[in-house]
């Protein structure tokens, strides 16, 4: 049987056509895990930067009352797997949090993170800058509250507030601020 150079074209095309999808899938945005579930982060920094820019939207079309309420609750709109939304003000006062609501009207300046780094800090110089992503060091709960590596993204509300939000990426190596400058 001969093909006609034409039908080999296409067969050449669909094949190159198939195998392009094939290399250009990308995983999941995010999987269905919850906090205390083992499945690995699939969250990208995407997904991550477009849920606080919606809840940064949320906030100034619903106003800081009704925003803070929805974020503080665990059953709410802004907890999503592995993401949930946190409020601050410029001051590093907790103003919302889903899963740690003692910590609503606590001022976390001089907060580290599990390795000594002043973390909070950052997130206010982030979020001075309009927004920003800033890593630590923190106590995963879905790990058996083993250390690791997180990513967090901060966003400015208005002048007098911030949101926040972040993923695990996986298992801490230890690096400070003085082991970070001699890179």
């Amino acid at each position: 049987m001969r093909i006609s150079p034409t039908s080999f074209l296409c067969l050449c095309v669909l094949g190159l056509l198939l195998m392009a999808a094939g290399c250009t899938q990308s995983e999941p945005d995010s999987n269905a895990s919850t906090p205390g579930s083992p499945e690995p982060n699939y969250t990208s920094n995407e997904t991550l930067v477009a849920f606080v820019e919606s809840a940064v939207e949320y906030a100034r079309v619903n106003g800081k009352e009704k925003a803070l309420a929805e974020f503080s609750d665990p059953n709410g709109s802004f907890v999503r797997g592995e993401l949930y939304i946190y409020a601050y003000d410029f001051n590093n006062v907790a103003l919302a949090h889903p899963f740690d609501p003692d910590k609503i009207g606590v001022n976390r300046m001089d907060e580290l993170d599990a390795f000594g780094n002043p973390y909070t800090r950052q997130f206010i110089d982030a979020a001075e800058n309009g927004s920003g992503f800033v890593r630590f060091y923190y106590v995963n709960p879905a790990h058996n509250r083993t250390v690791e590596s997180k990513l967090g993204y901060v966003m400015k509300v208005d002048e007098d507030w911030w949101l926040g939000s972040g993923i695990y990426t996986g298992p801490a190596e230890q690096v400070t601020e003085n082991s970070q400058a001699q890179s």
